[in-house]
């Protein structure tokens, strides 16, 4: 029963995830509940050994029917990898108990500005061509990349936000691209997670499973119905995350 808990849970985790980030909303909670004993360590890295998946599956399924800007994701990826080893390493040294109380307020910006710019992400107007496009993408990829290692909710959401608002990309592009980058974020806390035998593997094949048939669902959702639909999923994964994030923090 208990795997098919969280099966279930991690299908329905890569649904949304691939299509605006957010599943870790899902899937972490659901394995939270169903083993309460374990160290969340072990609960953090098993759900990056499934996450990742969907996450990969999902970037190649929008290659196909997306044009990737690969001359400044690919840096921008490996900028997002170092980001998040440095901010592995970082949350060792620093409480980042400051951070998480800021986080709902932060967010309940960002969401404001969505609302309010309502053309926002409609149109694929990308601001910047060649190196410099190379260089703020790498910029953006290492900033969350050590958001991702140092604390982590919503970040395929802030890589959406960010694509959209300073590189200019629609939300069907941005999301695109967040999925790529996202993936290298999440290799590099696997790997780390991984070393320290902080994955159950037993869980791992099973759950990675389901997380690519929702990615697949969700991926295809996106594309078929465009960027207004993402932007529409976005503003409620926002919104949950504001929830989620205000209820761990002031209430819990």
């Amino acid at each position: 029963m208990d795997l098919l808990i969280v099966t279930l849970a991690s299908l329905l985790a890569g649904l949304v995830d691939s299509i605006v980030g957010g599943g870790g909303l899902i899937l972490l909670p659901a394995l939270f509940a169903t083993f309460p004993g374990a160290a969340p360590a072990t609960l953090f890295g098993t759900n990056k050994s499934a996450s990742i998946w969907g996450t990969a599956f999902a970037t190649v399924q929008y290659s196909r029917k997306v044009v990737m800007p690969w001359r400044s994701l690919l840096p921008a990826a490996g900028a997002g990898l170092v980001g998040s080893v440095i901010g592995a390493w970082a949350v060792t040294q620093v409480d980042p108990a400051m951070f998480r109380k800021a986080l709902p307020f932060l967010l309940l910006v960002l969401l404001f500005y969505t609302l309010a710019k309502k053309d926002l992400g409609r149109r694929h107007a990308p601001r910047f061509t060649g190196r410099l496009e190379a260089w703020v993408a790498s910029g953006v990829g290492l900033t969350i990349g050590f958001y991702d290692g140092f604390f982590g909710p919503g970040t395929g959401s802030f890589l959406v936000f960010a694509y959209v608002r300073w590189l200019g990309y629609d939300f069907l592009n941005a999301s695109a691209s967040a999925k790529f980058i996202n993936v290298a974020t999440n290799f590099s806390a696997l790997m780390l997670f991984a070393y320290q035998g902080h994955v159950w593997w037993h869980l791992a094949l099973a759950m990675a499973v389901a997380n690519i048939i929702g990615s697949l669902i969700g991926t295809r959702l996106a594309l078929k119905h465009g960027s207004g639909f993402v932007r529409q999923v976005f503003i409620v994964v926002v919104l949950a995350l504001i929830c989620k994030t205000a209820y761990d923090t002031w209430l819990r």
